[in-house]
């Protein structure tokens, strides 16, 4: 997490950019119909059915996670303090998720950056509300809004119970409301205290393969206000790279074909 002098890597997760990123989800759509006459309790089942699908269909694909976090001022004075995570994120046959780190560079001064901070970026981010996740959130239905060319239901998650040892996501989510998948979260890591503090964090999805919408960018832009001590920070993190490769896992998304019978 970020304290202080400790910096939080949750930030880097998202940012103001969700608008002009989301048009390059609508240029690669799925296809799919408006859902139409769905309750939000539906809509829930049905979003947390396609996380589920993403979640495991995201284990047959390795990328490359590029994290940036800059140190823009301290108490009002400018600063120019900045340090790059290069990794490439790897799924294993046996569903474990192995990040490997190809460059580190640059030094943070005005705060450190924690084990808790690299936890976020490797394995807390980006948020995924599975139907395993579902039960550990309340979810409240708060109506749609258009991003960009997207039309969204949108819902705001909160932890029910925040237990000693994990982290959890709280914030607002937006559902496509053709595909009924995640395509843009905003929200901070919780629990947070006086000296490990995150900014709030923006992610946006693009569809990959014709199919998954799987993240693309996040990122942060905040003051965390320590005691005595008030840190902008700006904290950028991208997905590229996106390559399917062989596992020995089954991943079965939406209905499958029937397969033609060997000649």
């Amino acid at each position: 997490m970020l304290r202080l002098p400790v910096l939080s890597t949750a930030c880097l997760l998202l940012g103001s950019l969700c608008l002009a990123t989301s048009s390059l989800a609508r240029d690669s759509r799925t296809g799919a119909g408006a859902q139409e006459d769905l309750t939000p309790e539906q809509i829930i089942q049905k979003f947390a059915e396609k996380e589920t699908e993403f979640y495991e269909a995201w284990k047959q694909y390795s990328y490359i996670q590029t994290a940036t976090i800059r140190v823009l001022s301290v108490d009002g004075v400018p600063q120019k303090e900045s340090m790059t995570i290069v990794s490439e994120v790897v799924f294993n046959d046996d569903g474990t998720r192995e990040v490997r780190t190809l460059r580190r560079s640059g030094q943070l001064r005005s705060v450190g950056f924690t084990p808790e901070d690299q936890e976020i970026i490797e394995n807390i981010n980006p948020f995924a509300l599975t139907i395993k996740e579902l039960p550990l959130y309340n979810i409240k239905y708060m109506g749609k809004e258009r991003v960009d060319e997207l039309d969204c239901y949108v819902f705001s998650v909160k932890p029910k119970k925040i237990k000693r040892g994990r982290m959890y996501f709280e914030g607002k989510i937006w559902v496509d409301d053709q595909d009924l998948q995640i395509v843009r979260t905003v929200g901070k890591p919780v629990p947070q205290t006086t000296y490990n503090l995150f900014p709030e964090f923006e992610t946006i999805r693009q569809v990959i393969d014709s199919k998954y919408w799987f993240p693309v960018w996040t990122q942060a832009d905040s003051r965390l206000n320590f005691p005595g001590q008030v840190v902008r920070i700006q904290e950028t993190i991208t997905y590229d790279n996106y390559r399917k490769f062989a596992s020995k896992a089954v991943i079965k998304y939406q209905t499958p074909e029937p397969s033609e019978k060997a000649e």
